[in-house]
């Protein structure tokens, strides 16, 4: 995205301030060495200069936080500005603010691509803003793991395996076409004013049907948790802590969002079955991350599997050599003593469920993550919120709640794996 802003700030240099080309060159070169930084040493424990360390990882920390609100105001604007012209009303009515964001309205770029480098960074302000929250957890994660002992006690190799698992990862697959299948048709329809309504149906309905099946899955992998004989993870670990702490601070964006929404549907009216379907995916949405929200923390909080699922079969190999030079021989007799020899073992009932249902929360939602990530905003497309509230009162809750719904699925694609893998 620093790219694109440089390029189309170069091509309106003559007429714009060029501090609009230094900003996003300095945050370019500090994202790259950031990103190098965290690559190399995110799983240090240092232990020599402690206080340089902790201060260091601080300044990282802030610089990300302050990375992240301004990548949100900067989408807060430009959403506004597109809200102000859809609803027909004068540029010069907004701020002072969001008119210098997007510069001089005569200044004319020089170059051929600008209109493509202005319309690409809109799509991109979404992973802007979850690297730069991602980069201060794990800023925050090394900050508490400076002068942290660890000791073997809870190191688990856990490897990637799909074997016996086979419903939920079709299942989440079938998802996940038919939500990109909805969005790419949502996206076309919903800048029609005569198909905004029936695309706004149409996604009511997909989210819906998948909050509905992702609920159900949590709740059941719930039940299973309580079934099952695995003792609980003990120590301190902030990961798992900042996970667990993430995973429900993150929600209570979306839940923000859904709380407004219900609000406004119950003081307008749910006469049209375009707000009865908003109403019903914002209650149901609220269900939905609590009982996800459930079933993550309680996997986490689980310790892994001690065995490796493989049975093993004992031969002597000495008597197996003899055995085939009696074979070649015509004499064949059974010998004593055993080798190991690997033999599959189907997983129990119980683990193989919870990895099904892992699998299929997983690519639930990155279907989710992927709707929201990328454009599609009921929210701002639907004027109930508008209108209610006041424009500017409803962009400002949906431009902060949002990108931290995005963030929560993110999260929970990450913390479902290690779900899966676990169990």
């Amino acid at each position: 995205m620093d790219v694109f802003k440089i390029a189309y700030a170069v091509g309106r240099v003559h007429c714009d301030s060029p501090v609009k080309i230094l900003f996003p060159s300095i945050q370019a070169m500090f994202i790259l060495v950031q990103t190098y930084f965290l690559w190399l040493h995110a799983k240090d424990c240092v232990q020599a200069q402690r206080n340089i360390t902790r201060s260091g990882l601080m300044l990282t920390l802030a610089t990300n936080l302050m990375i992240w609100i301004s990548a949100v105001t900067e989408e807060s604007l430009h959403n506004t500005k597109n809200a102000t012209s859809t609803h027909s009303l004068d540029f010069q009515s907004l701020s002072p603010l969001a008119r210098a964001s997007d510069g001089d309205s005569n200044c004319v770029c020089i170059m051929a691509a600008c209109k493509i480098f202005n319309d690409a960074i809109p799509y991109l302000y979404p992973i802007n803003i979850e690297y730069s929250l991602f980069a201060s957890a794990m800023a925050y994660v090394m900050w508490k793991n400076v002068g942290r002992l660890v000791d073997d006690h809870g190191h688990h190799e856990l490897r990637f395996r799909m074997r016996d698992v086979l419903i939920g990862p079709a299942t989440g697959i079938i998802v996940l076409v038919a939500g990109l299948t909805i969005f790419v048709v949502y996206k076309v329809d919903v800048s029609t004013e005569q198909k905004k309504d029936t695309a706004l149906i149409m996604y009511y309905v997909a989210n819906t049907t998948i909050v509905v099946l992702m609920s159900v899955a949590s709740a059941v992998g719930c039940a299973l948790f309580q079934l099952e004989q695995r003792e609980h993870a003990v120590g301190k670990n902030p990961t798992r802590s900042l996970d667990m702490g993430l995973l429900i601070g993150a929600s209570v964006g979306q839940l923000t969002v859904s709380y407004f929404t219900v609000v406004a549907v119950l003081g307008t009216g749910v006469d049209k079955p375009v707000n009865a379907l908003n109403l019903a995916c914002s209650v149901l949405l609220v269900v939905e991350l609590g009982v996800q929200n459930v079933f993550i923390i309680e996997g986490l909080r689980r310790e892994p599997h001690q065995d490796t699922r493989r049975a093993s079969i004992f031969s002597n190999l000495l008597a197996l050599q003899a055995l085939e030079e009696r074979r070649m021989s015509g004499n064949v007799l059974t010998p004593r003593g055993s080798i190991a020899l690997p033999v599959h073992k189907p997983l129990p009932w119980k683990r193989k469920a919870l990895k099904e249902i892992s699998s299929f929360l997983l690519l639930c939602n990155i279907t989710l993550w992927i709707i929201s990530a990328f454009g599609a905003q009921p929210e701002l497309d639907n004027p109930l919120g508008g209108e209610f509230y006041e424009l500017r009162m409803w962009e400002a809750v949906v431009s902060i709640g949002l990108p931290f719904g995005i963030f929560y699925r993110m999260h929970s694609v990450a913390s479902l794996l290690e779900v899966y893998l676990t169990s």
